[in-house]
């Protein structure tokens, strides 16, 4: 499937997000507005200017998060692979260059968490990716911002 897994209820706070920055903070923002623009000359009115860039990176905000829920589809987790790191494993690795265990679990858009333990990382992260289809004892080796991680799967549990 094209997109990103997602969960019912990561789909749902990402809709319900969308719906409180359409319907209570832009309409507070544009009556914001039209009370700057009450107060007459707007070139040197600097709370309309304010309001007026605030608007501008809701409408932004709102627009990236309707992309990026238009771009996921659900996925019943009841349904995922078993034995297999898929959307929802719960995955323990190994680094294989200093020992350390560290635990994900993969998840979709609007569901990331990274100081949540287990860190709740994307499925569309370069370790996510990296991991996606690996079984028990598999390495991979992942490119990530500050180099090369080497890692291997220990444990997977299905959420």
């Amino acid at each position: 499937m094209e997109g990103n897994p997602i969960s019912r209820a990561g789909y749902d706070k990402l809709r319900d997000e969308i719906r409180q920055l359409e319907e209570v903070e832009m309409p507070q923002i544009a009556e914001k507005i039209a009370e700057a623009r009450a107060e007459g000359d707007l070139s040197e009115n600097a709370e309309y200017h304010g309001q007026r860039e605030a608007q501008g990176l809701l409408d932004r905000k709102i627009k990236q998060l309707k992309i990026k829920l238009a771009d996921c589809y659900i996925v019943d987790k009841s349904n995922v692979p078993k034995g297999v790191v898929a959307f929802g494993s719960r995955v323990t690795v190994q680094n294989l260059d200093d020992g350390d265990e560290e635990s994900y679990e993969l998840v979709g858009p609007g569901e990331e968490d990274y100081t949540a333990e287990p860190m709740r990382i994307l499925t569309s992260s370069p370790i996510g990716q990296g991991l996606m289809g690996k079984k028990v004892g598999e390495s991979v080796d992942v490119e990530i911002p500050s180099g090369k991680l080497r890692l291997e799967v220990r444990v997977i549990e299905t959420a």
